[in-house]
């Protein structure tokens, strides 16, 4: 135990100085990878050592900048960050025709929880500005031209200006209805990012105990589109139940737009490759995919095709289908 302690002190101090990043203007590159060292120790040595980490940071942060940093870190990365390093290594013995085999908890669920935990976060920071959507979203649009106004050097008394912009007003009005589910999604891919990631850097330390999934072997429960359903329904719910709602139905979206690219990646994987007069190798694999993500990054609105590919293969099994019309491989020579 004393050893799960002391390397989640070891982690704990790495993730303040990452989050503490932010308050000295190095960037938010390193405030987004606080959850990393907290999740390397969870996946790395033991879900002790990860809660060990989440609460020694947070008591450091608290010390130095006081009790809103203890809790802030806590909630929205420590506590976070820890359940998913305990989840990923949760197992089971299975027998599988007589056999007895470990069965790891599934990538998808990872996926799921972390979206979910991305929509509570954010969920979270919004009460902190009230109880009820109008207080809500005048607390956003106060913040937001707080931001703006030291960002661009305009004083209080002076109506914003932005070259460019007709009305101001109405720009600030759109990024305050855009900014909770826009905030959701970034602090869902952050998790899941931090979660890869971590998953890649202990895998190369020889400390991983699980089998790190592929992306191809990405799958959700069948329940996932209802609760997505749901989640879209409940978005168009008055006040503030709307408004959380709203922010599960933006981070499941982003969840299912992951699936939709496990899809692709499957569906792409049999491509064969061909060898052109030069003598050098013709990838169409790696071709259809650069280009799916090249056209995804730059236009945006793609995404939504690959969230509709994700939630068609969880409701009619797309890869399935597919493997079950193809011809079996022919021998090689």
């Amino acid at each position: 135990m004393m050893q799960f302690v002391l390397i989640g002190v070891g982690a704990g101090t790495a993730a303040a100085l990452l989050f503490a990043s932010v308050t000295s203007g190095v960037g938010f590159i390193l405030f987004y990878l606080a959850p990393l060292p907290i999740l390397i120790a969870a996946l790395g040595w033991s879900h002790w050592a990860g809660l060990a980490a989440a609460v020694a940071a947070a008591a450091m942060l608290g010390g130095v900048f006081g009790i809103f940093f203890f809790v802030t870190f806590l909630t929205s990365v420590g506590a976070p960050a820890w359940w998913l390093g305990y989840l990923a290594l949760l197992s089971r013995p299975v027998a599988n025709g007589g056999v007895m085999h470990t069965e790891w908890y599934p990538p998808g669920r990872l996926v799921l929880w972390a979206a979910a935990l991305g929509a509570g976060i954010i969920a979270g920071a919004l009460a902190m500005f009230g109880a009820d959507e109008s207080t809500i979203r005048s607390g956003i649009r106060g913040a937001l031209e707080q931001v703006l106004r030291l960002q661009t050097g305009i004083p209080a008394d002076t109506p914003l200006q932005f070259p460019g912009v007709g009305d101001a007003d109405r720009l600030i009005d759109m990024l305050v209805v855009v900014l909770p589910p826009a905030a959701a999604v970034i602090a869902t891919t952050t998790l899941i990012g931090n979660l890869w990631l971590s998953g890649q850097v202990v895998k190369l330390s020889s400390r991983l105990r699980r089998p790190w999934p592929n992306l191809t072997a990405l799958a959700f429960p069948p329940r996932a589109p209802a609760f997505f359903a749901g989640a879209v329904a409940g978005a168009f719910v008055p006040n503030v139940l709307g408004l959380v709602a709203s922010l599960f139905a933006a981070t499941f979206a982003i969840a299912f737009a992951i699936l939709g690219f496990s899809v692709v990646h499957t569906m792409t994987r049999n491509i064969d490759v061909r060898r052109v007069t030069t003598g050098a190798v013709f990838r169409p694999r790696m071709i259809i995919l650069t280009v799916i993500y090249v056209i995804v990054v730059v236009q945006g609105w793609p995404i939504l095709i690959m969230m509709l590919i994700g939630l068609a293969e969880t409701l009619f099994g797309l890869r399935a289908r597919q493997a079950a019309q193809r011809p079996p491989a022919a021998p090689r020579t």
